[in-house]
């Protein structure tokens, strides 16, 4: 039986992975003028960013030789869910309500 460690390790990997997903999901939901209007990126670079770093958290573990290229998807996808997400709700639901 593998150490503690092991699982949390696997955890933290396939959470990493399954946030990219839900990241490039999302994207893919959105209407491509949103993006525009929220001042970010276009739709297609947003899915080629979160589809790629989804891809490269699916090829390389949180714990290895490709632990970078891990990261920098997280951090990719991480920047989506955080930055642009918020923005593009705010945009389709017509602006702040403040």
């Amino acid at each position: 039986m593998p150490p503690l460690a092991y699982y949390i390790v696997m955890v933290i990997d396939w959470a990493g992975t399954l946030v990219g997903l839900i990241a490039f999901i999302h994207a893919v939901m959105q209407r491509s003028d949103a993006f525009t209007a929220a001042d970010r990126l276009t739709k297609p670079a947003w899915l080629g960013i979160t589809g790629g770093a989804t891809v490269a958290m699916g090829l390389f573990q949180f714990y290895g030789a490709g632990m970078i290229f891990w990261l920098a998807a997280l951090v990719a996808s991480l920047v989506y869910v955080v930055d642009v997400r918020p923005k593009l709700i705010e945009v389709q639901r017509g602006g702040s309500s403040w």
